[in-house]
């Protein structure tokens, strides 16, 4: 099964800012829906059921403490002039805090095999682009500034992802929460 390490979005008012956002930015390109707003720690793909069973035992080893993130600025990956995703980042702070926990969750999974193939940047997908849409630079610069308000982080999940036409089903196979 398609697999991820994820940490969900869940304040109101965050989803709320985020939603916004995508109502008011007029580009053709597909909106993320608000329910599967997440950063992706670490993308593991197809695994066997088998798999999955030593990932969770994996994940659920790793301590962590709860934090907060304040969801700021957006940008385009690759880059605005060809932006195939467009994204929320994070405060430095924050991010510093995620990258450090995206690495413990990849140190538990590399005995299992399991290794990102690119380092790990802390962003929310918010819109996916399927066609060609031209230079959105200055859309973007006007946005630099957006402040999408503050997230708890108090847990991780593994997720699983099931591609349908009409976009992907996640759903939940563990949470690991933070030490208390």
């Amino acid at each position: 099964m398609r697999t991820f390490v994820a940490i969900e979005i869940s304040n109101d008012d965050v989803i709320k800012s985020i939603k916004d956002f995508q109502n008011n930015l007029k580009i053709n390109a597909k909106p993320v829906n608000l329910e599967q707003l997440h950063f992706t720690l670490q993308f593991l793909g197809e695994i066997s059921e088998e798999q999955v069973q030593k990932v969770i035992e994996s994940l659920r080893r790793i301590e962590f403490s709860e934090f907060f993130i304040n969801l700021k600025g957006v940008g385009a990956f690759p880059k605005p002039k060809f932006p195939r995703v467009i994204w929320i980042g994070t405060d430095e702070e924050g991010g510093k805090n995620l990258i450090e926990l995206a690495k413990k969750v990849e140190t538990r999974l590399k005995p299992l095999g399991l290794v990102s193939d690119k380092p790990f940047k802390p962003h929310i997908t918010i819109f996916r682009i399927k066609r060609k849409i031209g230079d959105i630079t200055e859309d973007l610069n006007k946005q630099q500034i957006l402040d999408f308000g503050i997230q708890k982080i108090s847990s991780i999940k593994l997720k699983k992802s099931e591609l349908t036409s009409g976009g992907p089903i996640y759903s939940d196979l563990e949470e690991v929460n933070a030490v208390k």
